[in-house]
């Protein structure tokens, strides 16, 4: 019988003769172990045969034997590093899969539905690899000033996206300039910053303004959140930025369409230090990059 434990030893099992069957009864097998003649006389130091019984019992008669074989010294390899670990990698790699389908789109005003369908893809992938966000851990990823690169709800070409809202465009009266989202997580401020042209009649040139629209925000579960409009205020930039800002009035909410409640609801699907992906309760896809 050859021994699998060291391929430098065979072995040979001698059973004693059995006695007779009993409940008390047992037996031993005596393990002869052979060395190689060729065995260098080093090794034959090295290498050492113990034995400790074991035994167990059953419906025959009790036999018990164990051979260890071991060496003294024994050269253990250390494990093959970990694969590196790619994920930070495919991040990249598929964050600027998202950027390449939508740039050019001028955030979506020029999207068509070839557009929207590719941003949406890549936007879906980006999410999978980036696991499931939770802002009850992550809050503060949300702090600062972020820069919307691409709303699927700018491509109805109208401000307010899928929303009502006066149309823009290079030759109607209001052009969408930047839109900045700025959150601060102590205050719970959410403001919507967006930057205008409102046309002016030949030849004054067009007037520049930014429009800040204040809300405070909460967190719902782990990754949704609700804002809440507080106020507009209008400043003027360019040649009359010496103009103090204006704050609209807010319309009276018996006087407010059903459809503009004054506050939303949207999920963070995506959420790294300088890149965030939204879902908007009228499945509205945003994009933003820290500004």
């Amino acid at each position: 019988m050859t021994s699998l434990l060291h391929p430098l030893t065979s072995f040979s099992l001698s059973p004693s003769p059995p006695p007779p069957l009993s409940s008390s009864s047992s037996s031993t097998i005596t393990i002869t172990c052979a060395l190689p003649s060729n065995l260098r006389s080093s090794d034959r130091r090295r290498l050492r045969t113990t034995s400790k019984p074991y035994t167990w019992t059953s419906g025959l008669p009790k036999r018990s034997f164990v051979l260890r074989s071991t060496l003294d010294e024994v050269s253990v390899l250390d494990p093959p590093p970990p694969p590196e670990d790619s994920t930070a990698d495919l991040l990249s790699s598929l964050k600027l899969k998202l950027l390449s389908a939508v740039s050019g789109l001028n955030r979506g005003l020029a999207a068509i539905e070839d557009d929207l369908q590719k941003a949406d893809a890549a936007a879906k992938e980006l999410e999978a690899a980036g696991g499931t966000v939770d802002l009850s851990i992550d809050l503060d990823k949300l702090q600062g000033r972020w820069k919307l690169i691409y709303s699927s709800a700018f491509s109805s070409r109208t401000l307010g996206g899928s929303r009502p809202g006066p149309p823009t465009g290079r030759l109607l009266p209001i052009t969408l300039g930047q839109v900045f989202q700025r959150i601060d997580i102590v205050s719970k401020d959410f403001d919507n910053i967006v930057d205008l042209q409102l046309g002016a009649p030949w030849p004054l040139p067009p007037i520049e303004l930014t429009a800040t629209l204040a809300h405070k925000f909460e967190l719902i579960g782990t990754s949704s959140i609700k804002i809440t409009f507080e106020k507009t205020t209008v400043k003027t930039t360019g040649n009359l930025s010496q103009l103090p800002p204006l704050e609209v009035p807010r319309i009276p909410d018996a006087l407010r369409p059903p459809s503009n409640t004054g506050s939303g609801e949207f999920e963070v699907t995506y959420l790294d230090a300088d890149t965030r992906i939204t879902r908007g309760d009228r499945a509205e896809l945003r994009v933003f990059v820290i500004a």
